[in-house]
């Protein structure tokens, strides 16, 4: 375990060494609370623990998380920790209910046990499945399609049954896409494998990508390819901030989309990112993907009634710059 001086103001980031958990880590630190961080490396990064000490653990290794949660009695806990990759959650769906759903159900009743502080989850937007209705309302039928959308669903379910029986208040946010990277560079994304475009993208424009494959190009869209909400991390994690102190004042459970409500094409991406750039990004186009929707689009409408959120820096020039700044940092 690193040492770091902790505050009276401590809060438990489980997955707090991954991609948005280290984002949110920073925007903890930022806001006066420490950081602790719980995670076990197999997806996240010991480099992008920075603001806070790191306890290396499983969610199942309930010795360790309780250890864990004794010692820095958190006032609340950010729960990032999860496998994340659609395709890998449908080739190993016990896999993911074994670390997702089982995982969180130990970390749920070890905060039981311990003064249920609240706790913001990082949910998705592959809950609601295929969208009937764009932009889609908190109250659009959850319906996932995949067993990694599933898990996520069958956590803010324990959540909502929690309030009335424990106590245990919670903000579920359904996440977008997620990109972008801290403007001061100092963390970003980096997965292996890399299942999302933009940094594809952007490895393709430094060469270390022979090129972009875009997954369809006969959507129902105006240039034949997927639209997503593309939403900056910086503006994800102040997101948690504010559900964090939302709890910390006593609010009631929510659950809430997080989005730009813009949607953007993969063709308009490539675009952007080659303005952003200055350089060509080659490309191919390959068959769609099962379970492609041609377009999610958030309705964030209700996170900036009850948050008093907005997003920041979630244009897509500003996003792609600050993902373009970090990934040039990492070929240096």
């Amino acid at each position: 375990m690193a040492e770091h001086e902790t505050t009276g103001k401590t809060v438990l980031v489980t997955g707090g060494a991954g991609y948005v958990g280290s984002h949110a880590c920073k925007a903890l630190s930022a806001a006066g609370y420490t950081p602790v961080v719980y995670d076990d490396l197999s997806t996240g990064h010991a480099w992008a623990v920075k603001w806070g000490p790191i306890v290396e653990g499983n969610l199942l290794d309930r010795v360790c998380l309780a250890d864990c949660l004794a010692r820095f009695s958190p006032v609340a806990v950010l729960h990032f920790a999860a496998k994340a990759l659609v395709g890998e959650s449908v080739s190993d769906p016990l896999g993911y209910y074994r670390n997702n759903v089982a995982g969180t159900l130990c970390l749920l009743e070890l905060l039981c046990e311990s003064g249920a502080p609240p706790l913001v989850f990082s949910s998705t937007c592959a809950t609601y499945g295929v969208p009937q209705q764009v932009p889609i309302p908190e109250d659009h039928p959850q319906a996932p399609i995949n067993p990694y959308g599933a898990t996520k669903l069958m956590i803010e379910r324990m959540l909502q049954d929690l309030a009335p029986a424990r106590g245990l208040r919670s903000v579920a946010l359904r996440y977008f896409n997620a990109a972008g990277a801290d403007p001061e560079a100092e963390i970003g994304e980096l997965h292996d494998p890399e299942p999302h475009l933009i940094p594809n993208v952007l490895a393709a424009a430094l060469g270390r990508l022979a090129e972009v494959t875009i997954h369809g190009e006969d959507y129902d869209t105006p240039d034949g390819t997927c639209i997503r909400d593309y939403i900056h991390v910086m503006d994800l994690a102040e997101a948690h901030i504010r559900a964090l102190e939302y709890l910390l004042a006593g609010g009631a459970p929510l659950a809430l989309n997080l989005g730009s409500g813009e949607g953007a094409s993969v063709r308009e991406v490539i675009a952007a990112a080659e303005r952003v750039t200055g350089r060509k990004i080659p490309v191919a186009v390959g068959p769609r993907r099962p379970g492609d929707s041609d377009r999610l689009v958030a309705a964030p409408a209700r996170a900036r009634e009850l948050l008093g959120w907005r997003t920041e820096r979630s244009d897509l020039p500003t996003l792609i710059a600050d993902a373009w700044r970090w990934h040039e940092t990492q070929a240096s």
